[in-house]
C-alpha cells in the first residue's frame, strides 16, 4: 500500500522546466495552513514595499491595524502594526517562484531601494534573499531544471534524488 501522492497535484508551484509558468495571483479564500506575521511601525510603507518590491497584493485589511497580503495560493503574509525587531533574525521565510520571475523580482526590488542579486544553490535552486525594511529575512526560491551532468545534479543524485527508476524526482 502506498500512502503518498504527487504533491504537485495540490501545490500551486509548477514542476521545474523551461516552460514553467507561474500560477496567477490567488484571490480565493481558504483556511490558511501556514502564514507569516510581520510587525511594522509603518503599515502603509510596508504595504508599498511588499506590493511593489515583492509582488504581493492586498487581499484585505483592517485600517490602521493589519493588512493581509498574498501572492500565490498558500503564500500569505499578515503585516501588523507593532515594533519590528532591531535586527533581522537568522530564520527566514521562503516563497516559491519560477526561474522567469527572478530577473523581474531583482528589478522590482531595485525600484524600492534594494540591490539584491540571485545566487544558485548546491540543491539546484536560484534564490534571491533580502531583509525587508521591517527586518524580515525573505527568500524567493526557484527550482532549476534537474540536470544530472551538473555539480548540483550530482549532489542531488548522491543523496538519492534523480537516480530512481520511476523518474519521480526528475
Amino acid at each position: 500500500m502506498n500512502d503518498t501522492f504527487d504533491a504537485f497535484d495540490i501545490s500551486p508551484v509548477p514542476p521545474p522546466g523551461p516552460a514553467a509558468v507561474a500560477p496567477p495571483l490567488f484571490r480565493g479564500l481558504y483556511g490558511m495552513p501556514m502564514f507569516v506575521t510581520v510587525p511594522t511601525a509603518d503599515l502603509a510603507a510596508s504595504v508599498d514595499f511588499w506590493t511593489r518590491g515583492l509582488g504581493f497584493f492586498e487581499l484585505f485589511g483592517i485600517p490602521g491595524q493589519m493588512v493581509h497580503l498574498r501572492r500565490w495560493a498558500f503564500q500569505d503574509v499578515l503585516l501588523t502594526v507593532g515594533d519590528a525587531p532591531a535586527v533581522a533574525p537568522a530564520a527566514s521565510v521562503s516563497f516559491a517562484c519560477v526561474i522567469d520571475q527572478i530577473g523581474p523580482l531583482v528589478e522590482s526590488l531595485r525600484t524600492v531601494g534594494i540591490d539584491a542579486g540571485p545566487r544558485d544553490t548546491p540543491w539546484n535552486t536560484r534564490d534571491v534573499e533580502i531583509v525587508t525594511p521591517e527586518n524580515a529575512r525573505v527568500l524567493f526560491t526557484a527550482a532549476k531544471v534537474f540536470d544530472p551532468t551538473t555539480a548540483e545534479g550530482r549532489n542531488l543524485q548522491a543523496v538519492g534524488i534523480g537516480r530512481d527508476d520511476n523518474e519521480s524526482h526528475d
